[in-house]
């Protein structure tokens, strides 16, 4: 699934492609839309009783989403501002919740040829190419740790932040590859200030708790999907050792 969605987009990233603006002024292209469709239509073969809320396609009502227990979450292309800019760093997110956790998570690099996915009790993996799947985890705060951060949203809220936690390494990268550098060690915090979507976000934390992370609000509590009409993330801190954040409180 993941991977036809991919090679889609690789068809059309590998080309000429026209760039639309949604109603939020974000981009949108025939790759988003395509990889949209391919996955869709996977996930309703595979599990055909389970709603699936993805980024571009139309929202059920809160009324009716509230009494779902599962379903899929998708961003069929995370980071069109990555794609539209031929950096390679955008990704194909898809993420199952079960009464509000995400309990599984994919997130597939096209460009890179690498997919990462995380299941809770099993543990997280990368494949990178042809080579066999490996398994990954979490390291050790480093010390000054290594932090990422978007390539397209900075405010002065991350600047401040990073402030505050003293000398840094800071690496930006499009997407939701922040969440897979942390789940696989390359990364100790990924501090987000500002609006995501539940589709951002729900992979990457399934990922990144399988290799033994956390995504937490500001107040400690975990990232929860599908509890409320707003589809919108407040901020959040992603991390791998919890004592990169003591560094701050000291």
């Amino acid at each position: 699934m993941a991977a036809q969605a991919g090679a889609a987009i690789m068809s059309i990233y590998d080309g000429a492609f026209a760039v639309e603006r949604k109603a939020d002024d974000s981009p949108l292209t025939l790759a988003d839309l395509e990889s949209q469709r391919i996955i869709l239509a996977e996930l309703a073969q595979l599990t055909p009783d389970v709603p699936v809320l993805s980024e571009e396609s139309a929202h059920a009502p809160w009324q009716e989403r509230r009494d779902w227990h599962e379903l899929w979450l998708v961003d069929p292309l995370d980071g069109t501002r990555e794609f539209v800019k031929r950096n390679g760093e955008f990704t194909v997110n898809i993420a199952l919740i079960v009464d509000h956790e995400p309990v599984l998570g994919l997130i597939a690099a096209p460009v890179r040829d690498v997919t990462y996915w995380g299941a809770v009790g099993h543990g997280a993996f990368v494949r990178r190419g042809n080579s066999p799947p490996a398994r990954i985890g979490v390291s050790p705060a480093a010390d000054p740790p290594r932090v990422v951060g978007s390539r397209s949203h900075r405010d002065p809220r991350t600047t401040a932040y990073l402030d505050a936690l003293g000398p840094h390494q800071l690496t930006g990268i499009g997407s939701s590859l922040k969440f897979c550098l942390v789940a696989e060690g390359a990364a100790d915090l990924y501090p987000r200030f500002g609006p995501t979507s539940e589709w951002d976000t729900a992979a990457g934390q399934a990922i990144l708790e399988a290799a033994g992370g956390r995504v937490t609000r500001l107040d400690g509590h975990r990232l929860r999907y599908n509890c409320r009409e707003s589809l919108i993330n407040g901020d959040f801190l992603a991390f791998g050792d919890p004592r990169v954040l003591a560094r701050r409180e000291s």
